[in-house]
């Protein structure tokens, strides 16, 4: 027994065990996803400090004017949608993105799942869907920045010191330099923060295109298991469980 004992711990560390019954490959993607969300949750933390240490606007929606004094009201930065020139639609295109995103990551379950039922043709299917959604939602994010930074119909009066002599310009659009909309750190964490989640989306799709076509070429099928597919998923996952938040953060509060 005393033998038996003592020669268990060093089995453990020989290989081969699984904690809290995942492999060696889950286990790192959860740590990495933890990390992330410690750098997502810094970032968004951070914006909310700045957010509430500038005063917001509390005029009536229809006498909003955009001002570099107060931060800005999400709903009338927000409100343009391709192919409706001109209608004010507020967040109309930032929730069918937020749609097309959640539809992905319901796709990638479905993806998941066939793997467990080592369904082939069920995870090139569904792992196709969640590829087009994600590359739909980096389309669609791109406009989205294309409009911020081209502008409003209608410029922001904004003082301006030149040479000593203060000077008064129209501005239109937003940059790191310049904000039509308000504050410049709106600006700023909006590039940063949207950016920032925006390159794990690509990095997902390019992980995504990467599985699907392993499964095609039958490699998984051989291993006799799609446990690559379900670590891709759960990366995926994470990523729109960010966008929740970054949702929540630059565009409802």
């Amino acid at each position: 027994m005393a033998t038996h004992a003592a020669a268990e711990p060093k089995h453990l560390w020989l290989g081969g065990a699984e904690p809290m019954k995942a492999s060696y490959g889950k286990l790192m993607m959860w740590i990495f996803l933890l990390s992330d969300a410690f750098t997502f949750s810094g970032l968004l933390i951070a914006y909310g400090l700045v957010r509430y240490s500038h005063p917001a606007f509390e005029g009536a929606p229809h006498d909003f004017v955009f001002s570099p004094q107060y931060w800005p009201i999400p709903e009338k930065v927000f409100e343009a949608v391709p192919f409706f020139h001109g209608q004010s639609m507020p967040l109309v295109f930032v929730g069918l993105m937020t749609f097309i995103l959640i539809f992905s990551s319901v796709t990638m379950v479905l993806a998941v799942e066939a793997g467990h039922r080592r369904d082939k043709a069920d995870v090139e299917k569904w792992m196709l869907w969640t590829i087009l959604g994600g590359f739909t939602f980096l389309g669609s994010q791109a406009w989205e920045w294309a409009h911020f930074i081209h502008g409003a119909e209608k410029p922001t009066l904004v003082n301006d010191i030149v040479n000593g002599v203060q000077i008064t310009k129209e501005v239109f659009g937003a940059n790191l330099h310049i904000n039509q909309y308000g504050p410049q750190p709106f600006a700023d964490f909006f590039f940063f923060i949207t950016g920032f989640h925006g390159t794990h989306v690509f990095s997902g799709v390019l992980l995504n295109v990467i599985i699907f076509f392993n499964v095609c070429m039958g490699l998984y099928e051989r291993r006799g298991h799609y446990e690559m597919v379900e670590k891709v998923g759960l990366y995926w996952h994470f990523v729109d469980l960010v966008w929740v938040f970054v949702f929540t953060f630059f565009y409802l509060v």
